[in-house]
């Protein structure tokens, strides 16, 4: 996989924190580090002919091209896919931008937390007596990588099979719109409700629940634990905590006060928070698991690096770089029996620029030298 970038700056990642002993540099971009594994970095200043040109030599046997530019960009370079559709016919183009190549916010500047809020999830996240509040990180753009790399393959395997290629236009506010995480859902409700909110406000956290089981974050002896259920399994978190005595005790399994009855909730709340401060949040995702009733212990980054199962499946890879040396990477999220991962490092700015002309496209020496004087690469 190659990977254009400016000359000097690189990608845009490469000066995005954290870096490696908090010191910037263009190689030390922890972010840039795992998100470009395996990849070949080949610098190229678009802003010239010599420049473009590489990038059409390329694409004349490329499969597929990705390209995340503001709407327009391509074309105004003619590397749009009319252009190259003609010279390679079979090649698969994917665009990625805030709204897509048409419509009328085409060309409107946007980061995440905005489309997180266009896309009308960010009305239902936060507390109901606050304003609303986008959740953390940038997750919204992680899913869009993954819809995009989803659709992309799609239309290569099509490719493949018809020897015809296809342009993608991927919209981040489609995605956003579309997203399983609560929009999608909120779409059928206010189909079904209507109304301004379409009958779906934000409802905050918490572990209030629809009856007086545990459901959501709960201290234990050394940190945290999360509980979820959407079935009255009182026998089974009974068995949890040991009091397999409450089992038949009508005071808390009578309807009236099982279901949502908060003042008995707050007594058995009282219950299992002794015996979840007797615990640490393993013991008690541990037995919660063993009873049937789900739990997970809410790991900090530690806790992750030294889990159990993803060292038995042998998540992390050891991975060796030349700026910042031997680092341990998340792995694939997947297992092929026929076609494993390889562990592979991120690229230096430009590694492979002199590789990819000279070995891929056929370019002598005296080339090279001429595209160097023009400042191309």
């Amino acid at each position: 996989m190659i990977k254009i970038e400016p000359p000097g700056s690189g990608d845009t990642a490469r000066s995005m924190p954290p870096f490696w002993h908090d010191e910037p540099h263009v190689e030390a971009s922890g972010l840039f580090l795992h998100l470009n594994t395996n990849k070949r970095s080949v610098a190229l200043d678009l802003d010239t002919d010599a420049a473009r040109k590489v990038v059409l030599d390329l694409a004349r046997n490329a499969d597929i091209l990705v390209e995340s530019f503001p709407a327009g960009t391509m074309a105004s370079w003619g590397l749009d896919y009319a252009a190259l559709e003609q010279i390679n016919p079979r090649l698969v183009m994917t665009s990625v931008t805030n709204f897509g190549q048409t419509g009328p916010y085409r060309d409107y500047k946007m980061t995440e937390i905005t489309l997180y809020a266009l896309g009308s999830t960010m009305q239902v996240t936060g507390m109901p007596d606050r304003p609303p509040l986008k959740l953390g990180l940038t997750v919204e753009n992680v899913y869009a990588g993954m819809v995009s790399a989803t659709a992309t393959m799609g239309a290569f395997m099509g490719a493949v099979v018809s020897g015809e290629g296809q342009y993608v236009d991927l919209a981040l506010m489609e995605i956003q719109a579309a997203n399983q995480d609560r929009a999608v859902q909120g779409h059928m409700i206010y189909q079904y409700v209507g109304g301004p909110t379409g009958g779906w406000t934000r409802s905050g956290g918490g572990s209030q629940g629809r009856n007086i089981l545990p459901v959501g974050v709960y201290p234990c002896s050394d940190g945290y634990v999360q509980f979820f259920t959407l079935q009255p399994l009182w026998d089974r978190v009974c068995k949890m905590i040991d009091r397999e005595d409450l089992i038949e005790d009508q005071h808390f399994t009578a309807p009236e006060n099982f279901s949502g009855n908060q003042d008995v909730k707050a007594e058995f709340d009282a219950v299992l928070l002794e015996w979840l401060l007797q615990h640490t949040k393993r013991e008690v995702m541990e037995k919660s698991q063993s009873c049937g009733y789900m739990c997970g212990a809410i790991n900090t980054m530690e806790d992750v690096f030294e889990d159990p199962h993803l060292a038995a499946r042998g998540f992390f890879a050891q991975i060796e770089h030349p700026h910042v040396g031997t680092l341990r990477y998340p792995g694939p999220q997947f297992k092929m029996s026929e076609t494993p991962w390889r562990a592979g490092r991120a690229p230096l700015l430009g590694e492979h620029t002199h590789e990819v002309l000279t070995g891929v496209l056929g370019y002598g020496d005296a080339e090279v030298a001429e595209l160097q004087a023009q400042g191309a690469i």
